[in-house]
C-alpha cells in the first residue's frame, strides 16, 4: 500500500477512516510524473454520498483513458477530520496518490445540489487554495465547476475559474488539449488560458463578464467585458449515448455507500415535461442507450465488481423503449448468479406488475410512486400527466401482486395550491389504503402500510416555474400542518404515516437556486461560522444562515417570495440550455390556466431541444 497522508494516530481517531485511505478495488493507479496533466475530481460532500454519484465515475474514467492525464478523487472531510486538518495545518489530499490537492493542475467539482455550496469553500480552504478566483496565481489549480447546479453558477461564480456547462462527454478533451498546450509553452499564464478557454463551446469564465443591477436589485445587464468573449454559453449535449465512454470497472469502496451497487444509466433526459422538474428540462431531449450497449456494460461491470445488484437508472425508467426486453435478457443471464435488478423512477401509470415481479426478491420491498400533487387540478398545473384512476389502478395492481407497502411523494407550496389541494393528499392516501381492503384476505401479505412524504416546492432555473415565488417558512409549515391533520381525520389513518421536509433548509435552497453573485459573501460568512454540511440535519444551523444574510445586507424576500416579471433578466439567462425562454414562459402561462402539454412522444411542443439533432426529437425519422 502506498504512503498515507494521515498518520495512524489520526486515522484511528476519526469516524470511518476508510473514507481517506484510497487503494480501493479498481482504483486507477498511474505514475504522476509520467502524465502532462494531474486532475482531481472533488465531490463537496462526504465519501459515501460522492462515491454513489455516477457522473463522477463517468468523467474520472474518461479522463484516465487518456495517457497524458491522471484523474484522482477527493471528498469533503467529515467534521472530525476537518477540525484536525485545520488544527495541524495538514493540506487536503487526493485519495489515489495522497498528494495535496494544491499540487494538481485542475480541481474539478461536481455541483449536484445547492446545499453543498459551503463545502465548496471547505475543500478550497483545506486545500490551501484562495477562495476567490481573483486571488489565485499560476501556482494554484484551475478550479472548475460542473453538474446540474452549474445551470445557474452565479451564486458561486467568484469561487470558480471556469464552469463546464452541460454533459461532460463532449468538450473536455478540447479543454484538456488547450491546457496542455499552455502548460507546456514555457510561459504559462492562467489569465491567457482562461480567456482562450472561454471560446470553447460550453465553457463559462465568470471573470470575463460584468453584471450591473437596477435600484430595485434586479439585473440591469449581464455582458462580456470584451467583444471577443461569447455573449451566450451554449449547454453541451451528447447526441448518441451509445458512442461515449462508460466505466467498465467502477471503484469498489471499502465501506458501504448510499448506492452500493452497479449503476447503469439506460437513458438521459425525459419526455414528460413536468413543469417543476429542472432535470427534465435541462437534459432534453431524451436519448436512449442501445440495448446491446447496455447489456455489454451491465455484464462487464458486474463481473469486474462482484456486486449482487444492478440499478437501471434514469429519470423515468419505464419510458425506456426496450425496458421489458432489457430486464428479461438480464434476468435470463443473471438469475443463476442471484443478482438483484433495481428499477427506480417508475411511473405508476406505466406500472408493469409482470416486470416488477421479475425484478423483486421473494420478499416484496415497498413500492415508491410520486403523484407530486393530491388533486387532479394541481397535477394538471404541474403537467404531471397522472389521473386518480391511473394511480389507484396501479396501487391495486401492486397489492394484487403481493406488495403491502407503498411510499407516496408529494410537494407542498406548488403554484396555485389551495387548501383543497392539500386535503386531497390525505384523501388519495386514504383511497389507496381502501384499495388494499378490496384484496381477499388470503391474498394479502400482512398489514397495509402507506407512507406519505411531502417536500416543499423550490422553483428552479430553466423550468416554467422559474418566475413564481416560493412560500415563506411559516406558510410551508402551515401547509404541512393542514396535511397532517387531514391524514389524522381519515378512517384508515392508522395505516398512513406522514413525514415532511424541513422548511428552513428549503428556504436556503430556494435562495441559492435562483441567486446571483451577491450571495458569494453570504456563503463565505456561512463557512467562516462553521456552516459546513448544511444538507445534513445534525449540522444545519438556521442561526448561522440568518446571521450571514443579515451581515451581508441581503434581503431574503427578494430571492424568495417575490414573483418575477416576464422581462426580468435572470442570473442564468446568458446560458443557452436548448430549451428556449419563450417555451418556458408559454408553459408558465399554461400552468396558471391548468392546461396540460402532451409528452414528447405524443406531440412535439416546440421547446427548442431539437437543435441538438438527436434523441426523441428524431425517433420517427429513423
Amino acid at each position: 500500500m502506498s504512503r498515507l497522508a494521515l498518520s495512524d494516530e489520526i486515522l484511528l481517531s476519526v469516524e470511518k477512516p476508510a473514507r481517506y485511505i484510497g487503494n480501493e478495488v479498481n482504483m486507477v493507479k498511474k505514475d504522476p510524473d509520467n502524465v502532462d496533466i494531474r486532475a482531481v475530481f472533488a465531490f463537496p460532500d462526504v465519501y459515501e454520498i460522492g462515491m454513489s454519484h455516477l457522473g463522477m465515475q463517468i468523467l474520472s474514467h474518461m479522463f484516465n483513458e487518456r495517457e497524458d492525464v491522471y484523474c484522482e478523487r477527493v471528498f469533503s472531510p467529515w467534521p472530525d477530520l476537518h477540525q484536525i486538518l485545520k488544527e495541524k495545518n495538514i493540506p487536503l489530499f487526493a485519495l489515489e496518490s495522497q498528494d495535496p490537492v494544491k499540487e494538481f493542475d485542475w480541481l474539478l467539482m461536481t455541483l449536484q445540489y445547492e446545499m453543498c455550496y459551503p463545502n465548496i469553500l471547505q475543500i478550497l480552504d483545506l486545500s490551501h487554495i484562495p477562495l476567490k478566483s481573483e486571488d489565485r496565481t499560476e501556482h494554484d489549480p484551475i478550479v472548475i465547476g460542473g453538474g446540474p447546479c452549474a445551470c445557474n453558477p452565479e451564486p458561486i461564480a467568484e469561487f470558480f475559474d471556469l464552469f463546464y456547462i452541460g454533459e461532460g462527454e463532449t468538450v473536455y478533451d478540447q479543454l484538456l488539449d488547450l491546457y496542455k498546450k499552455h502548460k507546456n509553452s514555457g510561459s504559462y499564464r492562467r489569465e491567457e488560458f482562461l480567456r482562450e478557454a472561454a471560446h470553447i463551446d460550453g465553457i463559462y469564465v465568470p471573470s470575463l463578464y460584468n453584471v450591473a443591477y437596477h435600484k430595485d436589485g434586479t439585473i440591469a445587464s449581464f455582458a462580456p467585458k470584451e467583444p471577443d468573449v461569447p455573449l451566450k454559453v451554449v449547454r453541451q449535449v451528447v447526441e448518441d449515448l451509445s458512442e461515449v465512454l462508460y466505466p467498465d470497472k467502477p471503484v469498489i469502496p471499502f465501506l458501504q455507500i448510499v448506492q452500493d451497487r452497479v449503476t447503469l444509466e439506460i437513458q438521459r433526459g425525459c419526455i414528460r415535461g413536468c413543469r417543476f422538474c429542472q432535470a427534465g428540462m435541462i437534459y432534453r431531449p431524451l436519448r436512449e442507450r442501445s440495448l446491446e450497449y447496455l447489456e455489454e456494460k451491465a455484464y462487464a461491470m458486474l463481473e469486474n465488481t462482484g456486486y449482487g445488484e444492478i440499478s437501471l437508472s434514469s429519470l423515468s425508467s419505464s419510458d425506456y423503449t426496450h425496458i421489458e426486453e432489457l430486464i428479461s435478457d438480464l434476468i435470463g443471464r443473471l438469475q443463476d448468479d442471484h443478482v438483484n435488478i433495481s428499477l427506480p423512477s417508475l411511473r405508476i401509470d406505466n406500472f408493469s406488475l409482470d416486470v416488477m415481479q421479475k425484478v423483486q426478491d421473494v420478499k416484496k420491498s415497498s413500492l415508491t410512486f410520486a403523484p407530486e400533487a393530491g388533486s387532479q387540478r394541481l397535477r394538471d398545473v404541474i403537467n404531471k400527466g397522472l389521473t386518480a384512476r391511473e394511480i389507484l389502478a396501479g396501487a391495486q395492481q401492486a397489492f394484487w401482486g403481493g406488495w403491502n407497502k407503498v411510499k407516496l411523494y408529494f410537494m407542498l407550496g406548488l403554484p396555485t395550491e389551495t387548501e383543497e389541494d392539500m386535503h386531497s393528499i390525505a384523501q388519495l392516501a386514504e383511497d389507496i389504503a381502501e384499495c388494499y381492503d378490496e384484496i381477499p384476505k388470503e391474498n394479502r401479505m400482512g398489514k397495509c402500510q402507506i407512507t406519505v412524504s411531502t417536500s416543499f416546492f423550490v422553483p428552479k432555473p430553466f423550468t416554467p416555474f422559474q418566475w413564481c415565488p416560493i412560500c415563506d417558512k411559516k406558510d410551508f409549515l402551515d401547509r404541512a400542518h393542514i396535511v397532517n391533520e387531514a391524514i389524522k381525520s381519515q378512517p384508515r389513518h392508522k395505516r398512513i404515516r406522514y413525514n415532511w421536509h424541513h422548511a428552513d433548509v428549503t428556504m436556503i435552497e430556494g435562495i441559492l437556486a435562483r441567486g446571483d453573485r451577491r450571495l458569494s459573501d453570504v456563503l463565505i460568512r456561512v463557512y467562516e461560522k462553521g456552516g459546513i454540511f448544511p444538507a445534513w440535519t445534525e449540522y444545519y444551523d438556521d442561526a448561522v444562515w440568518s446571521e450571514a444574510f443579515k451581515e451581508s445586507g441581503v434581503d431574503v424576500q427578494f430571492y424568495t417570495t417575490r414573483e418575477r416579471g416576464k422581462e426580468e433578466i435572470f442570473p442564468w439567462d446568458f446560458i443557452d440550455s436548448g430549451v428556449t425562454k419563450e417555451f418556458l414562459w408559454r408553459e408558465w402561462e399554461r400552468a396558471q390556466k391548468g392546461e396540460t402539454t402532451p409528452n414528447c412522444r405524443m406531440q412535439c411542443s416546440g421547446c427548442g431541444a431539437n437543435r441538438f439533432m438527436g434523441g426523441v426529437c428524431y425517433e420517427d425519422s429513423h
